[in-house]
């Protein structure tokens, strides 16, 4: 929300990366427009505004610093090393302040990932917005910014304070997931270098590349191809490749696309996504592939006769008919938490590794932001291991007491147990269905996200920030081999809501950016969609409807729970002869509690952008 002349804090944290080793202040941005992005690298909403900030950084370099403030949410991403890592994992090309104790979080009163400050050019925070979607919006206020600072004097061009890092030298960097071919071969998904990669069965021999090792979105032969941090690999049945005319799927991530390869030739295509992030309401209608937005797909897995989609942007999964060039939902409503039931009317939370168990009969999943690990089955999603978005840990055992934390990849084994790549453990973990019992395969790893079974049995595990492939022993896959660790529990605390029991007022506060105007041209331009959890905790006003003020009733019998809103609008140019049409939408997760002297009006701000 735009405020009015509020001086910026100074900045404070544990230390700065991409500066050269410099110690920034707020003197050393004073006649640029600053936007300072509150991030963490577990977040997806995260990662995809550091992509809608990247033309915005080229469109007006010299007059904008961008500065990343990492505010961590789970205990790894307080490491010094693994925030080094993601930075250049994900192309940070701007100073990032470690926060590890979120002091200049609480400064700019940042209340959720992401969110941005903007500070003009005599140092006053002129704008504050959460959530993701607002690079137009940004554009039209730099702009005003640079008109108006420009014509006092107070804007200075010029370079900024980035300083690039050295290039490191590896055959791979910050590898995602990994597939065994069918000649012993391995093809890895090499993320950070935007190209897929064929090792030789030793995991380290390159064989040849698939790509120019460029950002990029290019079809075509496998030395001018190009992706966008590509992750995940999906080998198709013979008999459908041959129909489809390619015999791999990629989830080309940040393209937001699904490529289709010829390993013969490493010919490279684009077989379903439009290239536009996913910003639509969720529907149960099969879309035309090619012409269908797609949200960050992160893993991909052949079941139930179809490729299924970890779509992480959206918290679902969806599903991809290559014979058909057909694509739409499979799982999920877009709201981020964990509840199991019937398909699809359930939630996830950034799923992001997928396997399939060794009778076809379970889909299991990595479900990252719950840190759990959950599963498909005959229409219905189940947990096995996991208790929510806030509670994590190293701690093996019974699996309703087991914690993980941020897993990325899963690999089901023959004997009907299930390997996690405990990402941000740095270990492989073990999940036995048949004692319901978690157990420690193996630990001090680098950031595994993903889980190979190879043809003779063995099982390789894709170390990500040591940029490498480890064999796992074979004796480790056994319960036998594996050992019971009994960690440290985690929870992330977010302060809760006080509301009274009873009616409640909900109010979504939505004015359309500079510019644009409500469009209801093809039906209402508003949605909301309320829902809790437990859902005992509303008696009346759950559900969908088009007005962004609604009366709930809460339930004086329950405690705490969490409210889960989703709200969004519709808007168009109000001046332009041919207009163009935006989407503005987001989620909340509200913890609340009830209380004597809650309030009875929960207001949300849809845009934080105002004019």
């Amino acid at each position: 929300m735009r405020t009015a002349r509020v001086r910026a804090p100074e900045f404070r944290g544990r230390g700065w990366l991409n500066t050269g080793g410099r110690e920034l202040t707020l003197s050393d941005v004073r006649g640029k427009i600053a936007i300072l992005d509150f991030w963490t690298f577990c977040c997806i909403n995260c990662l995809h505004v550091l992509d809608e900030l990247r033309p915005l950084e080229e469109k007006y370099g010299d007059v904008l610093v961008v500065i990343g403030v990492h505010s961590p949410k789970f205990e790894h991403e307080r490491d010094p090393e693994a925030l080094a890592a993601a930075v250049e994992r994900y192309g940070v090309h701007h100073p990032v302040l470690d926060d590890p104790e979120l002091i200049s979080w609480q400064q700019y009163a940042a209340k959720a990932w992401p969110t941005l400050s903007v500070i003009d050019p005599e140092g006053y925070v002129v704008a504050s917005m959460a959530g993701e979607g607002h690079a137009e919006g940004l554009s039209r206020l730099i702009d005003e910014l640079i008109e108006t600072h420009e014509a006092r004097g107070t804007l200075h061009r010029g370079e900024g304070p980035y300083v690039p890092p050295a290039e490191p030298d590896t055959v791979l960097r910050f590898p995602g997931k990994a597939l065994a071919l069918d000649d012993g071969t391995l093809l890895v998904s090499d993320s950070a270098r935007h190209s897929l990669v064929e090792l030789a069965a030793d995991g380290e021999t390159v064989l040849r590349r698939i790509g120019t090792g460029e950002r990029g979105r290019t079809d075509g032969l496998a030395e001018a191809a190009e992706f966008s941090e590509p992750q995940g690999l999906c080998r198709l049945p013979a008999h459908v490749a041959e129909i489809a005319g390619y015999d791999l799927v990629v989830a080309d991530t940040v393209n937001h696309l699904l490529r289709g390869v010829r390993l013969a030739s490493g010919e490279v295509s684009t077989v379903a996504g439009s290239g536009r992030q996913w910003r639509s309401t969720v529907d149960d209608h099969a879309h035309d592939a090619l012409a269908i937005d797609l949200s960050s797909p992160w893993d991909l897995a052949w079941y139930d006769d179809k490729v299924v989609i970890a779509m992480a942007g959206i918290h679902q999964l969806w599903w991809f008919d290559p014979v058909k060039r057909t694509a739409g939902v499979y799982a999920g409503t877009t709201v981020e938490a964990l509840r199991d039931g019937p398909l699809p009317d359930v939630w996830l939370a950034q799923p992001s590794g997928l396997s399939v168990s060794a009778d076809g009969r379970r889909l299991w999943l990595a479900d990252s932001e719950t840190s759990a690990l959950r599963y498909v089955e005959d229409g219905a999603l189940h947990t096995a291991v996991g208790q929510g978005l806030f509670d994590f840990g190293h701690v093996d055992g019974p699996a309703g007491q087991a914690l993980f934390q941020h897993p990325l990849g899963v690999c089901a084994l023959p004997d009907g147990s299930v390997l996690v790549a405990d990402t941000y453990n740095g270990a492989v973990r073990r999940y036995d269905p048949e004692t319901d019992l978690v157990s420690t395969v193996a630990d001090g790893l680098g950031e595994p996200s993903d889980l190979v079974l190879t043809a003779d049995g063995g099982v390789l595990v894709v170390e990500s920030s040591a940029h490498r492939l480890t064999r796992l022993a074979p004796g480790a896959l056994s319960a036998a081999g594996a050992s019971t660790v009994a960690g440290a529990r985690h929870r992330t605390e977010r302060p809760p809501t006080d509301l009274a029991a009873g009616e409640l007022t909900l109010d979504v506060i939505f004015e359309p950016p500079p510019g644009q105007k409500l469009d209801d041209s093809f039906g209402p331009s508003t949605r909301l969609e309320v829902s809790a959890s437990p859902p005992e905790l509303l008696i009346d006003g759950a559900g969908t409807g088009t007005e962004l003020s609604r009366r709930l009733v809460l339930n004086d019998q329950v405690t705490e729970g969490v409210l889960q809103v989703v709200a969004q609008a519709a808007t168009c140019d109000a001046e332009a002869e041919y207009a163009a049409c935006h989407l503005t939408r987001q989620d909340w997760g509200v913890p609340v509690r009830i209380t004597s002297d809650g309030v009875h009006r929960l207001p949300l701000v849809l845009r934080g952008l105002d004019s």
